[in-house]
């Protein structure tokens, strides 16, 4: 019981780590997530060697794969603690929460300084969310059948 109890608090806290990184990401001016995706960028063009054009996309896709990476890791630790409760709905609340974020995570652009709001973003991140909580319930079932083997 009491593991049980510590597992949950455990991922309770990693669901409230990933929210304050996503939105303190959205938090941050234009000019210091365009830097950050700059150095990102920076490096793999180091590798690549594109052209202009090619940078110009690289940089768009970096940043929309951010997007949906850091709501895939939100959707699936949202699905792992809703199972945990053998709760009905595991599926669709992990992704109505994760949606609901989104739209926070957007909302909190329209008052920082050269962001904006794209509900283009809010369907990335609630495709993440999504792929997050597909992925956990595929390792879920893919452990379970493993331990039965065992």
């Amino acid at each position: 019981m009491r593991k049980q109890r510590n597992k949950k608090l455990l991922c309770t806290c990693l669901i409230v780590a990933n929210l304050a990184f996503i939105w303190g990401n959205s938090l941050m001016t234009g000019a210091e997530s365009g830097n950050l995706s700059g150095g990102i960028l920076a490096w793999i063009n180091s590798i690549l060697c594109l052209d202009e054009s090619g940078a110009e996309l690289l940089h768009h896709l970096i940043r929309k794969a951010a997007h949906f990476t850091e709501f895939a890791c939100f959707g699936c630790l949202l699905a792992w603690r809703w199972s945990m409760d053998k709760a009905p709905n595991q599926i669709l609340l992990p992704v109505l929460l994760g949606m609901a974020a989104a739209m926070v995570d957007e909302t909190i652009q329209l008052v920082t300084p050269d962001r904006g709001p794209s509900l283009k973003d809010v369907w990335i991140d609630t495709s993440g969310v999504i792929t997050g909580v597909m992925l956990l319930i595929l390792g879920q079932y893919v452990w379970k059948n493993y331990k039965v083997k065992q």
